[in-house]
């Protein structure tokens, strides 16, 4: 069933449209998306913590927050970190935005691909972007020797890196990114983006977020929205030491932070159990979904520690065209990398979701592929 999308949405930003974007010309069809495209945890909160949260709505809604400070000292208590080296945000873009203005003065060396406000948002205020391509005829794996020469034949002054990276979901090893940091100590600051570390499962303690904090010039930085599956909250955070922690924490408004994302930090304690379950639960149909998709002849399915998988698709199919069918015949919504640095329209994004999803997806591209060609296309997974 064919149902009315202005795709004239995805031509107007560098990001895709909200949920609430797309949906609203779409009638009771917007109801029925299954979106692959906003990365998000599909088991936590549990119905439960929503009903919870229901229950407390109109006190979170009538009365204020407590500050920042108050809502990142229970934060640190749940981390088990000292609260001076952590500062509370309202969305990881915020420290982003801020961590532009505050720290990168000349020049900041960025992996593509890789999320979009890395290399944006210095754009934006003047800044040189030293950009160091990842090779597709490499799985676009991060060579650190290589990216450390890259940044000191470039003098970039600011080294970012995301672990695992968007949109490829590949990941580097902690002791590689210590090493990084260490081999770096002279630059003005270095950044490791850990949005979707809690996902990753081949390393028990992969977070270099203690090593941060006694270090004179990194800062991690950290998404709860992806790894919560509340982005509607808006709410991140960076650990660092407390010297550039505080310099943040000070910049940021002291009231940044709405009642609702107070809430729920005060109950991540009590729930942890459950979102430890929901990291297994998405593990596992990251590999059943990787398997379902490689088994499509049309599609190059890339090796994944995120909350996503990237694919590539076959010579002569286009992913604008394929992200336009599935939404208005399938209402299937993904991520279409085209206009990602380093990427290009052969290249999709599809977050990880539950099986009966999954069917959906994988029908919405046997519907698409069938409409293009006859015969079967050459393909691999990638490993």
């Amino acid at each position: 069933m064919r149902h009315s999308v202005d795709t004239g949405l995805f031509q107007r930003a560098a990001h895709s449209p909200s949920y609430f974007e797309l949906t609203r010309g779409m009638g009771d069809g917007g109801r029925q998306i299954a979106d692959f495209c906003i990365p998000c945890n599909p088991y936590f909160p549990t119905p439960e913590m929503f009903n919870e949260l229901a229950k407390n709505l109109e006190m979170v809604l009538k009365f204020y927050p407590s500050d920042s400070a108050t809502i990142a000292g229970r934060l640190a208590r749940i981390l088990r970190l000292n609260p001076a080296t952590i500062a509370m945000s309202n969305g990881s873009t915020e420290l982003i935005t801020w961590m532009d203005h505050l720290w990168f003065t000349e020049s900041v060396a960025v992996p593509i691909p890789t999320f979009g406000r890395w290399t944006d948002q210095p754009m934006e205020t003047g800044k040189r972007v030293d950009m160091y391509p990842l090779q597709e005829n490499n799985d676009f794996e991060l060579d650190i020797d290589s990216y450390i020469n890259f940044i000191r034949a470039r003098r970039s002054r600011v080294a970012v890196i995301c672990n695992p990276n968007n949109p490829d979901g590949g990941y580097l090893p902690k002791r590689e990114i210590i090493r990084f940091m260490d081999e770096l100590a002279d630059l003005d600051l270095v950044v490791i983006d850990e949005s979707f570390i809690d996902f990753v499962e081949v390393e028990r303690h992969p977070s270099v977020a203690l090593e941060a904090t006694i270090r004179p010039n990194v800062v991690v930085l950290k998404s709860l929205g992806k790894n919560f599956g509340l982005h509607g909250i808006r709410f991140g955070y960076l650990v660092a030491n407390p010297a550039l922690a505080g310099k943040m924490a000070k910049t940021l408004p002291k009231w940044n932070l709405n009642s609702l994302a107070e809430t729920v930090v005060f109950m991540l304690e009590e729930h942890a159990q459950e979102y430890g379950e929901s990291l297994q639960l998405l593990a596992r149909d990251r590999y059943r979904m990787g398997m379902e998709l490689a088994r499509l002849p049309e599609l190059t399915v890339y090796s994944s520690q995120g909350n996503f998988l990237m694919v590539k698709l076959a010579p002569g199919l286009d992913g604008i065209a394929l992200r336009d069918h599935l939404l208005s015949r399938h209402q299937v919504f993904i991520r279409e990398c085209g206009n990602k640095l380093g990427m290009s329209s052969d290249f999709i994004r599809l977050v990880v979701r539950p099986e009966q999803d999954v069917v959906r997806l994988i029908d919405g591209i046997r519907d698409f592929t069938r409409a293009r060609w006859d015969g079967p296309a050459l393909v691999h997974s990638v490993s």
